[in-house]
C-alpha cells in the first residue's frame, strides 16, 4: 500500500499554513520547538494509552475502539490558565455527527497523572494560542480525547461516521503511536471548494491542526499487518463561546 508522506509546515510556517488553507500538520521535531517542550516530555504521555476503556457507544456494532476523554477551559488571561472541569458527557449534534450524534456518550476520565504532566499543559497552552491569533483572544472551551483503534477484530475505523465536521473551531489530531498496522490515511478537504489533501502520519507526535469551519476531514480503517496492531491518538477540539451540550427540550439527547 502506498503511502503519502504529510505536508509538512515548520513551526515559523505553520499558523500561516492553517489561515490560508484551514489545515495545517506539523512533525514532531517541529512539534516540540512549537511546544518549547523535550522530547521526553512528549514520550511521558504515551504510556496512559496502554489501559484505555472500551468506547460502549460504538453503534455499528464493533468493539476496536478504547477511549477517555477531558473537558477544560484554556484562557490565557487567567492565573492558572488551564482548567478542568467537572466531568461531563461528549456529545455531538446529529448535522455533525450521523453515526452517534444526538447521544450523551459518558466516557471514562482521563487519568489524573496525565494531567499533571508538563507536556499536558503545554499542548493545551500552545493550541489556545494559536486559535486566539486566528480568531480572537478568549477562553476557549477544551474537549480532549484519547484513542485506541484496535485490530483484534480484523479491523478498526478511526472515524467510523465517515467524512466529517465536529462542530468546534479547531480540530488538533496527534498520532501517539502505530504498531503492526497499514491504513490509517488521514484525509482532508474543503468544505466549500475541490481541494483536498490525503497522507499518513506514522511518526509519533506529528500534530495535524484542523480550522473545523473550514474543512472535512476522515482517517481511513486500518488493518494488521501481524497477528495484532493498533493506532494511538489524542484528539483536542477547541471551541468558543461553550461546550456543545444538547439544547434545552433536544428530544434527540439520550
Amino acid at each position: 500500500m502506498k503511502h503519502f508522506s504529510p505536508p509538512y509546515s515548520s513551526a515559523a510556517q505553520f499558523e500561516q499554513q492553517l489561515r490560508e488553507q484551514g489545515s495545517a500538520v506539523m512533525a514532531p521535531e517541529s512539534l516540540r520547538h512549537w511546544l518549547g517542550c523535550g522530547e521526553a516530555e512528549l514520550a511521558a504521555l504515551a504510556p496512559f494509552w496502554q489501559q484505555l476503556p472500551p468506547d460502549n457507544y460504538l453503534r455499528d456494532g464493533g468493539r476496536y475502539r478504547f477511549r477517555r476523554h477531558g473537558s477544560f477551559v484554556v484562557d490565557a488571561s487567567a492565573a492558572a490558565p488551564v482548567r478542568q472541569v467537572e466531568h461531563r458527557a461528549h456529545w455531538q449534534p446529529l448535522d455533525y455527527n450521523a453515526l452517534h450524534g444526538g447521544l450523551e456518550r459518558w466516557f471514562e476520565p482521563m487519568d489524573e497523572a496525565l494531567l499533571a504532566l508538563p507536556g499536558w499543559s503545554r499542548i493545551l497552552e500552545a493550541l489556545a494560542a494559536t486559535a486566539s491569533r486566528l480568531k480572537g483572544a478568549q477562553p476557549w472551551f477544551v474537549e480532549a480525547h484519547q484513542f485506541r483503534i484496535d485490530t483484534a477484530d480484523g479491523i478498526g475505523r478511526p472515524t467510523p461516521e465517515g467524512a466529517h465536521r465536529d462542530g468546534v473551531d479547531f480540530v488538533a489530531v496527534f498520532l501517539v503511536q502505530r504498531e503492526g498496522i497499514k491504513g490509517g490515511e488521514s484525509r482532508v478537504f474543503e468544505a466549500a471548494g475541490p481541494r483536498g489533501q490525503r497522507f499518513t502520519m506514522s511518526e509519533p507526535w506529528t500534530l495535524l491542526l484542523l480550522d473545523d469551519e473550514r474543512v472535512i476531514h476522515e482517517t481511513t480503517p486500518i488493518q494488521p499487518v501481524a497477528e495484532h496492531g493498533w493506532r494511538d491518538t489524542l484528539v483536542i477540539t477547541l471551541r468558543r463561546g461553550s461546550f456543545q451540550d444538547p439544547l434545552p427540550g433536544d428530544s434527540s439527547a439520550a
